[in-house]
């Protein structure tokens, strides 16, 4: 935004009553608020991962077989939407 763009914006916000102002506050927290409780649910259902992982007590996998499951994964989802072309 440009200078003088932020400047009609204050203005803008500074004319309706205090109500309103509220409203026109809680309207632009609400993006912010919004991708911090997105990034939490993330940062949370990974941690449930890990944990689950770590109760399975497995050696972790090499590269090699990394990219095995890879390639079996992509070669049944083209065997499933091969009939779609």
């Amino acid at each position: 935004m440009s200078p003088r763009t932020d400047e009609t914006l204050i203005e803008k916000l500074k004319s309706p009553p205090p109500q309103e102002r509220a409203e026109a506050e809680d309207f632009v927290d609400f993006p912010r608020s919004r991708s911090e409780c997105v990034r939490s649910d993330a940062a949370r259902r990974l941690g449930d991962a890990f944990a689950k992982l770590d109760t399975l007590d497995q050696p972790a996998h090499s590269p090699e077989e990394i990219q095995t499951e890879i390639d079996a994964v992509r070669a049944e989802r083209r065997a499933e939407h091969a009939d779609c072309r």
